[in-house]
């Protein structure tokens, strides 16, 4: 019989740390910010950790979430939906020093989706005739042209969750829930920042979102310091 102790995904932030490293790719739950987790990205910022592919619904406002990543450089790639809200991105991007993938909301979903459970890619019909198809595979199903779509992952995914047990299963604050459900399961390695860590068996499974099998660590969150919002 296994003990519970070995149930225990709960780690410090400096051994969640020990995950990330220069040219790395990086997957982030959340939207506009909002889902964020705001320990880890303040963990990766002190690291000094760059080169970084970030993948994620947009790349948020300059000192907010993900974007603090962007507005201090340490991003090369970026792979979202839409990057409008933060200037520095597009800044970036039209100054050549940042690439960025854009991909319509609802296909990126369901890339991260794709990559999350396994599939070899979705097909879609978004973009056909247009410079989104350039690159891409095509296939005729039925008679209909589709484009492939192929699935994201990540070596490192990093969700933030309102609670978690010390397995890894997960709830969600509301609207924060996102798109880190998706992103939890696409990581080689998933790393949860959660507000509030329950002994196992404390958490209504009708609560539960995420199962604790697509989670490698958790870590408490320490909140967020708006302290570097108003810096400048």
């Amino acid at each position: 019989m296994i003990s519970q102790s070995t149930w225990n995904k709960e780690i410090s932030l400096e051994e969640a740390l020990e995950h990330f490293h220069d040219g790395m790719t990086l997957m982030v739950g959340g939207f506009g910010g909002v889902g964020n987790p705001p320990t880890l990205i303040q963990g990766l910022l002190e690291k000094q950790i760059k080169g970084i592919t970030l993948i994620s619904n947009d790349t948020a406002f300059p000192d907010i979430g993900v974007g603090r990543l962007i507005t201090q450089r340490r991003v090369k790639k970026v792979i979202a939906s839409h990057i409008g809200s933060n200037p520095n991105a597009g800044a970036q991007m039209t100054a050549g020093e940042l690439e960025v993938e854009f991909c319509p909301q609802g296909i990126l979903a369901e890339r991260v989706r794709a990559g999350g459970v396994g599939l070899g890619g979705i097909l879609s019909d978004i973009g056909i005739g247009t410079i989104a198809e350039e690159g891409k595979q095509q296939v005729i199903v039925d008679g209909k042209t589709f484009l492939i779509e192929t699935p994201l992952t990540a070596q490192v995914a990093i969700v933030s969750a309102k609670k978690a047990d010390r397995f890894g299963n997960l709830v969600f604050d509301t609207s924060a829930r996102n798109f880190n459900p998706l992103v939890a399961m696409a990581g080689d390695i998933t790393i949860v920042e959660a507000e509030e860590i329950v002994e196992i068996g404390e958490l209504d499974p009708e609560e539960i979102v995420t199962p604790g099998v697509f989670v490698t660590y958790i870590v408490q969150s320490e909140g967020v310091n708006w302290r570097w919002a108003w810096e400048k």
